[in-house]
């Protein structure tokens, strides 16, 4: 007898991945290469925020990030994260669109580097 849900889980799987995916985007604009100093300077009181390929920021759409008193929080990896105040990037945003930097602390994303977008 042959065992033809395994295809479709595996399917299934791939889909929800890819969807899951959708809402973020990698900070370097491959369509405007112009913006990749702009990128590499950025840093917060944490430090740089660029640090290599592997260490690109995610964009956030207006429903992933949102202010908390007088800081921020993200919404990462399925769950709320604060945003520390010495990690906001206090320069213009010249794309417009919220950006996050993460590193992971015992399996939990922390940001590194958060820079507001212009909610609208």
């Amino acid at each position: 007898m042959r065992n033809t849900g395994v295809p479709l889980i595996t399917g299934a799987l791939v889909a929800l991945l890819l969807a899951a995916q959708a809402g973020f985007a990698f900070a370097h604009d491959h369509n405007h290469p112009e913006l990749n100093e702009w990128y590499r300077s950025l840093q917060s009181r944490k430090g740089p925020c660029c640090g290599g390929p592997d260490e690109d920021a995610t964009s956030l759409n207006d429903l992933q990030w949102r202010t908390k008193g007088k800081t921020f929080e993200v919404f990462v990896e399925g769950g709320w994260v604060d945003v520390p105040e010495e990690a906001i990037v206090n320069v213009p945003n010249v794309t417009g669109t919220a950006k996050v930097w993460l590193y992971h602390f015992n399996g939990m994303p922390v940001v590194r580097c958060f820079m507001p977008g212009m909610m609208g």
